[in-house]
């Protein structure tokens, strides 16, 4: 939503501003330059990927446009839940609750502890399958850095293009000044997609990679303090720095709440004692 809020205010700053000064968006309709800097920026770009990944671009601006929401601390909390847990019935009871997970590398993770899988193969395969997230997502990061590369330049290329037409048709006046501007608004599309467009797209998509890492990286703690039977307190502990401070209260709230919880439980023992 973030993104595409600011790609639509951009637009609307850079044509609002055109208009205060006295043109009108008509003025900006110069099919050839639309062509040439639209039609040549998705060349490019199918030219430095694969056309599989260059046609994905279509399935990654949906990606941009939706907010990608923050599980971390809901995360924190399933991890602590299950380690208190696992520490009670023992690891084994995990299984079934592993299957309702809806985050499949938390899903993943239980289930190599549950299956008993030793420690060290655990980090290994579950950073293996962080890393190959990574690299997915810095292609499709990429793309979208290219074609804010070379949007720029090939608005230059119809700009000098139509300035080629202008120069050789000098024996008429009356034609020069519509020529002239319609040339430089290839340059205008260039420059306009790529900052407005293209770059901010990307830095969208690093931002969200930049996140989901976080989340991984958080799992992997946690799955790991799970097995090795650490205490559910110190798991939280631990897990917290995956958060900013205004975020750790919730995890804070939510700890003092099973702490109710178990001296509510114990109360009748020691009466009954």
């Amino acid at each position: 939503m973030g993104a595409m809020l600011g790609v639509i205010l951009g637009t609307l700053a850079v044509l609002g501003s055109m208009i205060l000064e006295g043109g009108s968006i008509g003025s900006l309709i110069n099919i050839p330059a639309i062509l040439l800097v639209f039609g040549g920026t998705f060349a490019v770009v199918a030219a430095s990927f694969s056309m599989k990944e260059a046609m994905s671009v279509f399935k990654l601006l949906s990606v941009c446009m939706k907010e990608r929401p923050d599980n971390r601390v809901e995360l924190i909390k399933t991890i602590v839940l299950f380690s208190e847990k696992a520490r009670r019935e023992g690891l084994l009871v995990l299984e079934e609750d592993a299957k309702q997970l809806e985050e499949p590398f938390l899903r993943k993770g239980v289930q190599l502890v549950v299956d008993g899988t030793d420690p060290e193969l655990v980090k290994d395969i579950l950073e293996t399958d962080l890393e190959a997230m990574e690299t997915r997502h810095g292609t499709n990061e990429q793309i979208f850095r290219q074609a804010g590369g070379f949007a720029p330049t090939l608005g230059i290329i119809g700009t000098v293009l139509g300035l080629v037409h202008v120069l050789h048709n000098l024996d008429q006046p009356s034609t020069l000044g519509p020529a002239i501007a319609g040339a430089f608004l290839a340059t205008f599309f260039g420059v306009f997609t790529a900052n407005i467009f293209w770059l901010p797209l990307a830095n969208a998509l690093k931002k969200r990679t930049e996140q989901e890492v976080e989340e991984r990286m958080l799992i992997i703690e946690g799955v790991l303090s799970i097995q090795s039977g650490d205490n559910p307190r110190i798991v939280a502990e631990k897990l917290k720095s995956f958060v900013p401070p205004d975020l750790r209260g919730a995890v804070d709230g939510e700890e003092a709440e099973r702490e109710d919880a178990r001296m509510g439980a114990a109360e009748p023992v020691a009466e009954a004692a």
